[in-house]
This record gives C-alpha cells, structure tokens and sequence, in this order.
C-alpha cells in the first residue's frame, strides 16, 4: 500500500511538471512576437503530436511488462503444478 502512495505523489509531481512546462511554452509563444501565426501554430502542432507519442511509448512498454508478468505467473503455476503432481 506505502509503494502506490508513493507511486501517485511521483505522477502526480510529473503531471504538474508537464503542466507547468506546457503553460511556460504557452505564455512563450503568446509573448513572442517576432513568430508569425502559422509558425506557432506549427510548433503547436509538433508538441501535441510528440505528446501522444510519447504517451504511446509508455502504454506500449507498460503493456510489454505486463504481458511478460502475466507469462511468467502462468509459467510459474504451471511448474508448482507439475512439482506437486510429481511429488504425489
């Protein structure tokens, strides 16, 4: 239970770090006023874009783990499995 306490304070610190570092580019774009308007938009864009990537590397990394946890659960009750019936 302590591990998933920390855990959230951990995401939670990293949630605010994005939020801060997204409003700080924000206000830096907005204040900028050598950039032209499709310019802004383009980086925009690009951030956005990076940021759904980003979120798909972790999902897909977390699912690899997960699957690979699974696998050895099932490989792990099958071996208890076939030393307990060995055993009788």
């Amino acid at each position: 239970m302590h591990h998933d306490n920390e855990n959230a304070l951990i995401i939670m610190i990293n949630m605010a770090g994005v939020f801060l570092a997204y409003a700080l580019l924000a206000v830096s774009l907005w204040l900028s006023t050598d950039v032209p308007l499709a310019t802004k938009g383009y980086w925009a864009m690009g951030i956005i874009l990076l940021t759904i990537s980003l979120i798909n590397v972790v999902k897909y990394r977390f699912d690899f783990k997960s699957r690979e946890d699974r696998l050895r659960k099932i490989e792990d009750a099958s071996n208890e499995k076939m030393l307990e019936e060995a055993l009788k």
